[in-house]
């Protein structure tokens, strides 16, 4: 267990970098939409590997630094990247900085991933709004201990995604003429893509999409107290779908071509929240 004294630490070291700027919004920015960040007004930024304990993303295509500023009006705390289990994180881990984030006072997160398309219907480059999500594995960050410094034993999930937020999401993509699918994002571990069988399975179980992000960090922002509204998006159909292979390159290419699309919509968001 991570003790408490390193959540701290890590706070009070982005606290001397910020100074008196209060983040109210946390961005955790997937694969490919790290560009993202850069459309922040008067930005700071730290890299990851300056905080005290704080973890590394080695992953393709995540910068690995906070960018602090202001979008719209609003007040956030962007991760352009973030880290994973397959990278060799525990779950505990990998959720470290929406925890320091927590310290820091936000209150709201909005978290985007690049995921594959289970839904038939879905195509590349379609963001879907996150209203559900399934974790089959024994892998979530509340294992161990609970730290009652930041939520319940046993928090709740039934509303993990803030049923209001979804709905300002829905308004601002109609606004903004975004088209937004709507679904349930399930979680495997990875490195690995899954097998057109792992596909199947999901798709009987419910899911539309799936990756190997996003859960833990909803999981640990849910037991923080936090406001949650999730993105994902479709990167790629997923195994077994199309007769070809899946590949990192055509997950990062299909996020810098939604960049437009994907932009438009955080800004109408933050711009109405």
């Amino acid at each position: 267990m991570i003790p408490f004294e390193h959540y701290e630490q890590s706070a009070a070291y982005l606290r001397e970098q910020i100074g008196d700027f209060q983040p109210e919004i946390l961005m955790i920015l997937g694969s490919g939409l790290g560009q993202f960040g850069e459309l922040v007004d008067c930005p700071i930024y730290v890299p990851y590997s300056e905080i005290p304990h704080f973890r590394h993303s080695t992953a393709p295509g995540h910068r690995g630094r906070f960018v602090f500023g202001t979008i719209a009006g609003k007040r956030v705390a962007v991760m352009q990247g973030r880290v994973h289990l397959y990278e060799g994180y525990t779950p505990e881990e990998a959720v470290y900085g929406v925890r320091v984030m927590k310290l820091l006072g936000v209150k709201t997160m909005i978290v985007t991933n690049a995921g594959g398309a289970v839904n038939l219907a879905y195509k590349p480059g379609q963001i879907m709004l996150i209203s559900d999500h399934i974790l089959l594995f024994p892998m979530t960050p509340l294992t161990g201990c609970n730290d009652e410094q930041f939520g319940v034993r046993f928090p709740d999930m039934s509303t993990a995604y803030t049923p209001a937020l979804r709905e300002l999401a829905r308004q601002a993509a109609e606004e903004v003429g975004v088209h937004l699918n709507e679904g349930v994002y399930m979680y495997f571990p990875g490195p690995q893509y899954e097998t057109p069988a792992e596909i199947r399975a999901a798709r009987t179980l419910g899911a539309d999409a799936v990756g190997m992000s996003t859960v833990p960090e909803v999981i640990a922002a849910r037991h923080c107290g936090m406001e949650i509204l999730g993105f994902s998006l479709a990167s790629n159909m997923a195994a077994g779908i199309l007769d070809q292979p899946l590949t990192e390159e055509e997950v990062l290419e299909t996020g810098a071509a939604s960049e437009e699309s994907f932009g438009k919509l955080m800004h109408r968001i933050l711009e109405t929240m």
